[in-house]
């Protein structure tokens, strides 16, 4: 953190020859459990993790916007008057940010700054929300616009819906807002209510990196939705008041055999018990449970590679080999999948020797240079003010 904080400090005054005024700071996330079901109104667990995507920045008398990109080599120019035409890349996720805030009515000013972030790209650690989360948490900032994490969140999440094409639901963007030093976060997806959460006594998330690549615009995720939604609609003829997988339990579907194809209701499926695992996951751990959280988190990775169909052979290894190691409690792909990362929840004192015995074998077997580090729950954006 200090590593990075100092760094887009020193690129800044490097590039614009002078201090800023101002420093944000966006977390990644993992989830614990909880996984495709917040575009379906359902119930969700991340935590904010102590990676991030810093920026130093500089209101501007003017509606320019640059931002240089450390980690691209790159720089985004535009002007708030005219941001242009959707594109594709790293800056698309920073004009779609301008473009949400003033879609909602706020006065936006230009700025100048430096981004960097330690947040593995394509990892399932929504390295798009968190910087989608800083550029919100800058412009507010440069712009005199009260911070009120949900709504920005909404915003951030309309702008990777309808500017960069993804379809994704709000968790990202709201853990990466709401996040809380030392607990995770349940969302009711739907409502937007979170609580806080505590991990279980004398356990730690280990987060396993598989350095498969993954690439969720147009992908495989859209079509996930689109199923949901017409295993919804389907399931409206006998149930009206069914709005969302949300309000589907498993005695309703297992009663919708005949609405039902065998694709959809695979799909239903994992929804609807997952989010009946996220609420066992929450009193379990509120119990201090490690045990029954860690049988959760190891079913919900066999529904999400046998149902929903998103893990992938890197992940599924990596998960395989986590529950074979000691102080190694359970294990599941995190995020929507298709490569990326995993996590264990493991005992602190085995932590080390985990990690070696899970990479080695890995790298090993597949070829890639996947990584390992451990992480705990660390705040949502945050901003400094840096002179007064």
């Amino acid at each position: 953190m200090a590593s990075l904080r100092k760094r887009v400090l020193n690129e800044f005054k490097q590039y614009f020859g002078y201090v800023p005024d101002l420093l944000v700071r966006a977390p990644g996330r993992v989830n614990l459990i909880g996984e495709h079901t917040d575009y379906n109104d359902g119930f969700v667990l991340p935590m904010a993790i102590d990676r991030a995507v810093w920026i130093a920045l500089q209101p501007r008398q003017n509606a320019q916007v640059v931002l240089h990109s450390l980690d691209f080599r790159d720089c985004v120019r535009f002007s708030l008057e005219d941001i242009g035409e959707r594109d594709k890349g790293w800056g698309e996720y920073v004009r779609g940010v301008a473009w949400a805030l003033q879609q909602a009515g706020h006065r936006l000013r230009g700025w100048e700054g430096v981004v960097t972030g330690d947040v593995p790209r394509g990892s399932g650690l929504s390295s798009s929300a968190a910087l989608e989360l800083a550029v919100a948490r800058a412009f507010a900032a440069a712009s005199d616009i009260p911070w009120h994490p949900p709504e920005m969140a909404q915003l951030c999440q309309r702008a990777e819906n309808e500017w960069v094409g993804v379809h994704c639901g709000i968790m990202d963007q709201l853990i990466s807002a709401c996040g809380e030093r030392g607990r995770a976060l349940q969302i009711d997806c739907r409502s937007l209510r979170t609580e806080p959460v505590p991990l279980p006594t004398h356990t730690q998330i280990l987060v396993l990196y598989s350095a498969a690549p993954r690439n969720l615009a147009g992908s495989a995720y859209n079509q996930r939705r689109s199923t949901c939604e017409t295993a919804v609609r389907q399931l409206q003829q006998r149930w009206p008041a069914v709005t969302a997988l949300r309000d589907v339990s498993s005695t309703m579907l297992a009663q919708a055999a005949d609405l039902l194809s065998p694709l959809q209701m695979r799909r239903a499926r994992h929804v609807v018990s997952e989010n009946e695992r996220v609420l066992a996951a929450v009193a379990a751990m509120r119990a201090g449970d490690a045990q029954t959280l860690g049988r959760l988190m190891q079913a919900s990775h066999d529904s999400l590679r046998h149902d929903y169909e998103v893990s992938s052979r890197e992940l599924d290894l990596l998960v395989s080999l986590a529950m074979q190691t000691p102080g190694v409690y359970g294990a599941r792909l995190t995020g929507a999948g298709f490569g990326g990362c995993a996590i264990a929840l493991v005992q602190p004192e085995a932590a080390a020797a985990a990690r070696r015995a899970i990479i080695e074998p890995y790298r090993a077997q597949t070829g890639l240079r996947g990584s390992t580090f451990v992480t705990m729950p660390t705040a949502g954006a945050e901003v400094w003010r840096l002179r007064r």
